[in-house]
């Protein structure tokens, strides 16, 4: 834990969001400690996907400040926001992967842009971080071509080539069935301790909430504001405010009723 003094690791202060005069969402006030895997949740059209691009430089907010550390990114020159970013790797929802390159033209293009690593060394590195996601030996393989899941392994291996020290997901697991999911949750958690990153989350998902999460915040589209913050385990056993309680038990095809013991089970 950081002593007093010690500014967290990454901020959010009073955050609000949004387009023209529509107000997606304000007073967004939230810690996330190194090491954290930090969830963004709530139900749909509550602005989690946009949470998180004001986090990594898409949306900068109307009001308040997203901090790394001593630094205000949305207060910093253009200059020092683009090296803060350089600290980020994100994995999109759909992969992100272009269709007329292979998975290692893909994985490499980072490397090339902002490594001064030579071709070789460029090879050697992404086929160790293809290694790194279970995908050893599928380099000149093109997106069509592998499965779903493996497209997303795919995008994880670009998002962590320049080793970063915070990886965000939007919804990594939607689209997987719940083995594939699982594994991806699993490959999240070693690359975390691996890499030594921390993790910041949006989605939906209880089984990956609660197996790999250790802090969150929920947002809610009503109020558009934040109705919770903290470790959803926690939040499931303490909280007063029905939306994220209804949120955390709901039914269905996410384990309804299970405690969370039960949804870390494999």
């Amino acid at each position: 834990m950081p002593s007093a003094s010690e500014a967290p690791f990454i901020a959010v202060r009073g955050l609000t969001i949004a387009y023209g005069s529509f107000v997606l969402m304000k007073d967004i006030d939230f810690v996330i400690q190194k090491g954290d895997v930090f969830v963004i949740m709530g139900g749909s059209g509550c602005g989690k996907t946009t949470l998180m691009r004001a986090m990594v430089g898409l949306k900068a907010p109307a009001r308040g400040e997203v901090r790394y550390g001593d630094a205000s990114f949305w207060a910093t020159d253009e200059r020092a926001r683009a090296n803060l970013m350089q600290r980020f790797g994100v994995l999109y929802q759909q992969g992100a992967l272009w269709s007329s390159m292979t998975l290692a033209e893909n994985v490499a293009l980072p490397l090339g842009e902002y490594t001064d690593l030579s071709a070789a060394e460029i090879r050697d590195m992404v086929s160790f971080k293809l290694a790194l996601v279970g995908l050893a030996g599928f380099e000149d393989y093109y997106p069509s071509e592998i499965s779903g899941g493996m497209r997303k392994r795919a995008g994880l291996a670009r998002a962590i080539a320049l080793d970063p020290e915070v990886l965000f997901f939007d919804e990594p697991s939607a689209g997987l069935d719940p083995i594939s999911s699982k594994r991806l949750d699993d490959l999240i958690l070693e690359l975390r301790e691996s890499l030594g990153a921390t993790i910041v989350m949006v989605t939906h998902e209880l089984p990956s909430i609660f197996a790999i999460a250790n802090n969150s915040v929920f947002l809610d589209a009503e109020t558009r504001t934040q109705l919770a913050t903290g470790d959803p385990k926690r939040l499931l056993a303490e909280t007063e405010e029905p939306k994220v309680r209804e949120f955390l038990t709901r039914g269905g095809g996410e384990g309804g009723e299970r405690s969370p013991q039960e949804h870390a089970q494999p």
